[in-house]
């Protein structure tokens, strides 16, 4: 990891590739997700749910780094698709990843998945 571009307004930083799985559309998020980047995975799960597509699915695999802004879109992403009967699950969370999420507890309201292939047959 390029720890010159920490705190820099590189949006490089972090990919998302979007694609429709199913019934789920499935987010992957690569690289790091904090205030300068956020934008950019809140931008397609917003989308998704405008699209009516209420199952979300982030793969975390990629996801090397997540702030608490990070944090805040995926809640925020949450909150948007239970108010259209969807849910967001979350997979594969890295060990720093997950560790945000548990000091937080935002692991309790989050459907969380070891693999892929668990989260698209649940």
């Amino acid at each position: 990891m390029d720890r010159g571009t920490v705190g820099s307004t590189n949006r490089g930083r972090l990919r998302v590739g979007v694609r429709t799985v199913g019934h789920s559309e499935v987010l992957t998020p690569a690289g790091e997700l904090d205030h300068h980047t956020a934008d950019l995975l809140r931008e397609p799960l917003e989308e998704a749910i405008a699209q009516g597509r209420t199952r979300l699915v982030v793969d975390c695999s990629e996801l090397e780094f997540c702030d608490s802004t990070g944090l805040n879109v995926l809640l925020g992403a949450r909150l948007k698709a239970e108010e259209v009967g969807g849910t967001v699950h979350l997979v594969a969370m890295q060990p720093v990843v997950a560790r945000v999420f548990e000091i937080t507890g935002a692991e309790a309201v989050f459907t969380l998945h070891d693999s892929l292939d668990t989260a698209l047959c649940d």
